[in-house]
């Protein structure tokens, strides 16, 4: 089984893609059988992923000696356009977390979608979006993996409008949509850039090439792609200053936020540039850049998510802040630090968006957290899964945060204290607004709102990633998790014990202020929110970044106006005006010649007959004097 999973790896993203392909045509209307093959479909899927990973575990199959399947699928202009799967211990890596989320969250919509007229296209929906990121996962080449990339961008569309009655909704999509395309239009422009100085955009001929190309000519155009390049991974990851899209996407589904913010769309970017490592490792400006972008996206991120109210936005900042992690690793030469989180934020990620679910589910979608309380005795599953979610991304021992994050920091040390203390201020801004989430939805005086019942199908997805959440950090640091996905071994092989007990206290003391305040009530939030003042007012605006990007389309969009108008008229009408005034003057003119009196016609004709016969003395002269001259015309 693992020699055909193996060699058939191209199952994997087609599966998905059928099922969508047989709801969308057929069984869209039937609730029941959408489900069922959108759920066989993941199954199988994540059964083909779980027997690749082992069998590239067993084999030796690595990053530097990956299995590969090519075809060739167009050639023009003697260029070869091939598609394929690439398989190593990041593909397979990706595989498995992409297609076992994927199948927890759909089993999970089954509950949630219940009743739902729309419940077989989203069913379709979601397994395009899966299908999308599988085929991403396993791309041989840049034009394959944009290719699925601007799926992913289009699924994300179509999931984050899903409910498209709603204006906030289709604003959201359309919001999605343009901002990630700036930085798909970058992306884009990038590997153009490549296969014309390159002649190729394979990932392995490309990291044959690098070194040689860079010995002959250095690393000035190379600083260039890479730029655009990393342009992509900005809008789709939600990174600064193209984050604006990814708090917007809650208006989607919960299960559809799940998938978005833990193992598709924004996890895309954090693989492009593991998968393009050895192009952006080439310049190290390009890491700075890198590092530098995520540090600051993981503070920037943070510091929001502590003011806001709505619990899936704060879990939506909380994704951009993790995300800057993950950058901030690659940036820092961390790889393996970067997977690690990546591998275990799908896990307790998904878990969060998926309790946060089911809280507004049964709350009757209702997302402010100040209008909760005292959910734990009355929905106490989802409050002790969102409680393992809550410490795994706070970074608390032995849960799945701890250990990646721990990584990070390391790696952030040993190449830029800056960085690193600005990672660890956001670890302590991270536990500090997860634990007030959980402390306002769950402890508190109780809300009298009547409770609608969470269904099983709901229930079992949120206790298998509850363990997943606990035990996946502990299992990844006991197996090295650097040596089983073959990117050597991280730059910290040994436990930080400093780092590990700070990037521990700090969390704690999160908890205790945050227990303090909004449990305890010894302090005030709106006493200690007016102390605050203009920060506080700054971070619940979000910085006024969408407000500052809605001005300049409004200064560009009033200024392209304003110059249309001035060619509509004073170009287009002008010359228009300037012809018909032009022919109403010879009109006129002609008007008054024309009187009717044959002694003026005569006239006339007489004045021209002699104007003729001038003209033809005149030139009769000019001949005469050449010819006499032996001149020539």
């Amino acid at each position: 089984m693992e020699h055909f999973a193996l060699t058939n790896t191209w199952l994997i993203p087609l599966l998905p893609a059928i099922a969508f392909v047989l709801i969308g045509l057929f069984f869209k209307r039937w609730a029941a059988i959408s489900a069922f093959i959108a759920v066989l479909a993941s199954a199988v899927s994540f059964i083909l992923s779980t027997f690749a990973a082992f069998a590239v575990l067993n084999s030796g199959i690595s990053v530097d000696a990956p299995f590969i399947q090519r075809v060739t699928w167009a050639e023009i202009a003697g260029l070869h356009f091939e598609m394929g799967a690439l398989i190593d211990p990041l593909s397979v890596m990706m595989l498995f977390v992409v297609s076992l989320v994927s199948l927890l969250v759909q089993i999970y919509s089954i509950g949630y979608m219940q009743g739902n007229k729309s419940f077989g296209r989203f069913f379709a929906y979601l397994s395009l979006f899966s299908a999308s990121m599988l085929g991403l996962n396993i791309a041989i080449n840049f034009v394959q993996m944009y290719i699925f990339w601007e799926l992913v961008g289009l699924c994300s569309y179509l999931l984050i409008g899903f409910y498209y009655q709603r204006i906030a909704a289709r604003e959201a999509a359309k919001k999605a949509f343009i901002t990630t395309r700036i930085g798909d239009f970058g992306l884009l422009i990038g590997i153009l850039l490549l296969q014309t100085v390159f002649g190729t955009v394979d990932f392995l001929e490309l990291k044959q090439i690098l070194p040689l190309y860079i010995a002959s000519y250095g690393t000035s155009t190379l600083t260039v792609i890479g730029i655009l390049l990393f342009i992509g991974p900005i809008g789709k990851s939600g990174q600064f200053p193209l984050h604006v899209w990814l708090p917007d996407a809650m208006e989607g589904p919960a299960p559809v936020s799940a998938l978005i913010h833990a193992a598709t769309m924004v996890v895309a970017g954090v693989y492009l540039v593991a998968r393009a490592y050895f192009l952006f490792a080439s310049v190290p400006a390009l890491l700075e850049l890198i590092a530098w972008v995520g540090a600051f996206t993981a503070f920037f991120g943070a510091s929001i998510a502590l003011s806001q109210r709505e619990i899936k936005r704060i879990l939506a900042y909380s994704t951009i802040s993790q995300l800057g992690y993950m950058m901030l690793a690659l940036g820092v030469g961390s790889l393996t630090a970067s997977l690690f989180h990546l591998f275990t934020h799908a896990f307790f990620k998904s878990l969060l968006f998926l309790c946060a679910g089911a809280v507004m589910h049964a709350m009757s979608e209702e997302a402010d957290i100040f209008k909760m309380g005292g959910l734990r005795k009355k929905i106490p599953l989802v409050f002790a899964a969102m409680t393992v979610g809550v410490l795994a991304i706070s970074g608390i021992p032995p849960f799945a945060g701890f250990f990646s994050k721990d990584e990070i920091l390391s790696a952030a040390l040993s190449v830029s204290t800056p960085m690193y203390l600005l990672a660890t201020l956001t670890a302590f801004m991270t536990a500090f607004y997860m634990s007030r989430l959980l402390f306002v939805v769950f402890f508190g005086e109780e809300t009298k709102a009547k409770l609608h019942n969470i269904s099983y199908f709901m229930q079992v997805p949120l206790v298998i990633l509850a363990i997943l959440s606990f035990g996946s950090g502990l299992w990844g640091y006991i197996c090295d998790f650097g040596y089983w996905i073959r990117f050597g071994a991280p730059l910290e092989e040994h436990m930080n014990l400093s780092i590990a007990i700070l990037s521990t206290l700090l969390p704690l003391l999160a908890f205790a202020l945050t227990w303090n305040i909004y449990v305890r009530k010894r302090w005030s939030a709106d006493y200690i929110a007016n102390k605050l003042g203009i920060l506080y007012t700054v971070s619940f605006h979000k910085y006024y970044i969408d407000e500052f990007y809605a001005l300049l389309c409004r200064i560009f969009i009033d200024g392209i106006g304003k110059i249309m108008y001035f060619i509509d008229i004073y170009i287009i009408d002008g010359i228009v005006n300037a012809v018909s005034g032009l022919v109403l003057f010879l009109s006129i003119l002609l008007g008054k010649l024309q009187t009717g009196q044959t002694q003026r016609y005569a006239a006339a004709f007489f004045c021209g007959v002699v104007i003729l016969l001038l003209c033809g003395i005149l030139y009769f002269n000019t001949i005469s004097g050449i010819v006499a001259g032996g001149g020539a015309l």
